[in-house]
């Protein structure tokens, strides 16, 4: 395949990624697959959005859990949008990031290829947060709601809440509370915040701390927890690309088993960890946000599955396939904003083979004592329980 995904290929898939994702823009996208990505051997190169959800990556740069010769020893380079993100990554200017992993689908089968899912990142981490005047759902009949990208679990999730709800979501069109139908936009998690403060939507759906942001603020309150929707789902995964694997399988392996030992780390250290990663260090939002985030000594509002602990920010490294056979099937019923043909041409059965390579954090399991460190069974396996309230 080469270095990157091809240029050719890029450009190609520019165009669906703009139509697929609603936050690509194509002459952006274009630019970025024309300028020539970073060179050297100074190890892989780390890229992040500043959420809860990239903690295992930047603890273990902050810890010292990367081999230096495997993986840069400069500070993992921030982006504020999954687009940028997204760009910076396919264009090979960041070799390793975390993303949504319904965007690692799209990505893989927009553009033909070269993606590919290492495992997870975390689970749980997001919720719907609304403002103060929101009770129920029904309350968001005629008003907009904010997600971050629309192949997203938080789009997913949101909408099987909606519709279990009697709300119907819609796109490019005014919201009616007559008609009870909530319009869905696509936003900047670091703008959603101001948003809801101002009024001019009435919920959001993200990864924290933006939802523990808004509770500190007092703009707004947590509704419901994703967790308590879709147990231990995962949101954030970790992704590089098969040229990278191919070229540097050592420092992918040394990579994973850093980011295995954070997530162990952090699960045992939260306020330590919370103090490790805000104000700043790697992420802009204050302690007591990030400390929230991930420690939620109980889950604000009603919570249907108490034993799920849904409230909980989860650090497990295992793709179970069992959930992306799911995602898959959630995908398919999902609106977007968007050309979503490629869901046409994939078999959902086939997708975890074709998009994950768990052979990387199998190893790393095995270094952190098995599976069951992590409460994970023995056999790697798992049912999904989805139920929408």
């Amino acid at each position: 395949m080469g270095a990157v995904l091809s240029r050719r290929r890029l450009l190609h898939g520019a165009v669906g990624l703009a139509a697929a994702g609603g936050a690509f823009g194509v002459a952006e996208l274009a630019h970025a697959a024309l300028q020539e990505p970073a060179t050297g051997n100074a190890g892989l190169r780390v890229g992040y959005l500043p959420i809860t959800d990239a903690a295992p990556l930047l603890v273990a740069h902050r810890s010292g859990l990367y081999q230096p010769d495997a993986v840069s020893p400069g500070k993992p380079v921030l982006f504020r949008s999954w687009a940028a993100l997204a760009e910076a990554f396919v264009t090979g200017h960041v070799d390793v990031v975390h993303l949504l992993m319904p965007m690692a689908v799209q990505l893989r089968y927009t553009l033909g290829g070269g993606v590919r899912v290492l495992g997870w990142n975390h689970t749980n981490g997001s919720s719907l947060t609304v403002a103060p005047h929101i009770a129920e759902l029904s309350d968001l009949a005629g008003s907009q709601v904010a997600i971050p990208f629309w192949w997203s679990i938080h789009n997913i999730v949101l909408q099987q809440l909606l519709r279990a709800h009697g709300l119907r979501p819609v796109v490019r069109r005014s919201a009616s509370r007559a008609n009870r139908t909530v319009e869905l936009i696509v936003m900047s998690p670091s703008d959603m915040v101001p948003a809801l403060a101002d009024r001019s939507i009435a919920g959001y759906v993200v990864a924290d701390p933006f939802n523990a942001m808004a509770q500190i603020k007092k703009i707004g309150r947590i509704h419901t927890f994703l967790g308590d929707v879709w147990r231990d789902h995962a949101c954030c995964v970790l992704v590089t690309r098969e040229d990278v694997i191919a070229r540097h399988p050592q420092a992918v392996q040394a990579l994973t088993d850093g980011v295995v030992a954070a997530q162990r780390w952090i699960d045992a250290n939260r306020a330590a960890a919370a103090a490790d990663l805000a104000g700043g260090r790697y992420l802009p939002q204050p302690v007591p946000a990030v400390q929230l985030a991930l420690t939620y000594p109980e889950p604000p509002g009603r919570v249907m599955h108490p034993d799920w602990q849904p409230q909980r920010l989860g650090f497990q490294p295992f793709p179970f396939p069992s959930f992306t056979r799911r995602l898959i099937d959630a995908m398919d019923g999902t609106v977007v904003d968007g050309d979503r043909r490629f869901l046409d041409r994939i078999d959902g059965e086939q997708v975890h083979a074709d998009l994950v390579d768990d052979v990387f954090i199998r190893r790393s399991l095995a270094a952190q004592g098995g599976p069951q460190a992590f409460g994970l069974s023995a056999d790697l396996t798992r049912i999904e329980q989805v139920e929408p309230l």
